[in-house]
């Protein structure tokens, strides 16, 4: 694939819910090692929008490519992109009755078709990298909510992602567990991974991100750099946002 090419295409997508309109013809695209943060209040459509691009949720019109597939519920079509896009939650959705390293190892073998030692050594090196090589054999239960979110991550990626989306990861955690994701985060951003995130925190979005989305009401308001955003917001709306989340 070209890397000039939007990896993830989005095109006037809209979706509701009963009587609420979730998504309001919403049209971005990401680029291959992009790194865009939704951002927005609660109800504004981000949640929703993330849920589309890997086939959780499916607009009623519009279309959403990824990687030159049509995310369109043909099951050859939908399995294919989860097979590249990782998905992180706000809870960790670990198997509670597996260890660590099983939670890393099953998908690999079941979806990948590793072996059990390619499989153990591929999870050991991400236990590694995500700084929780000594927690292999432990289960979910005996981890801090900033360790298991960091297992989530390390199953993720896994499965080896060309994508990696996260819907507000660290929104169920601890302040003090917070900044351990969000330097996993950080790092998978510095290794170039595309990354579609929605979150509330702002740091992050500043150091990590190359563009940032304000949604409200199910549209895009504005969708600049963080510098931009920052400094020189267009939109009154977004003016408004950031006047409360920053202060």
């Amino acid at each position: 694939m070209s890397q000039a090419k939007p990896i993830i295409q989005i095109e006037q997508v809209s979706k509701c819910f009963g009587k609420v309109q979730a998504l309001n013809n919403v049209s971005t695209s990401v680029r291959h090692g992009e790194v865009l943060v939704l951002i927005g209040p609660s109800g504004s459509g981000k949640s929703t929008l993330l849920r589309c691009i890997n086939g959780l949720e499916r607009p009623d019109s519009g279309q959403v490519i990824v990687d030159g597939i049509p995310v369109d519920h043909a099951s050859n079509h939908i399995n294919a992109v989860r097979a590249e896009v990782g998905m992180v939650f706000q809870q960790f959705n670990l198997f509670p009755h597996l260890t660590v390293l099983q939670n890393l190892t099953l998908a690999q073998q079941v979806i990948r078709k590793r072996n059990g030692e390619e499989s153990k050594k591929i999870a050991r090196g991400l236990l590694m990298k995500v700084g929780i090589p000594e927690k292999a054999d432990a289960y979910p239960a005996h981890l801090s909510g900033g360790q298991q979110q960091r297992v989530a991550i390390a199953r993720a990626l896994a499965m080896n992602p060309k994508i990696m989306l996260f819907d507000e990861p660290t929104s169920a955690l601890d302040p003090e567990m917070i900044q351990e994701v969000l330097e996993t985060m950080m790092l998978l951003a510095k290794e170039g991974m595309t990354m579609v995130v929605v979150s509330h925190e702002m740091g992050f979005a500043k150091a990590a991100a190359n563009r940032i989305v304000f949604m409200s009401e199910g549209t895009i308001v504005e969708d600049t750099t963080p510098d931009r955003l920052y400094n020189d917001p267009h939109e009154e709306r977004t003016k408004q946002f950031l006047s409360k989340i920053l202060h």
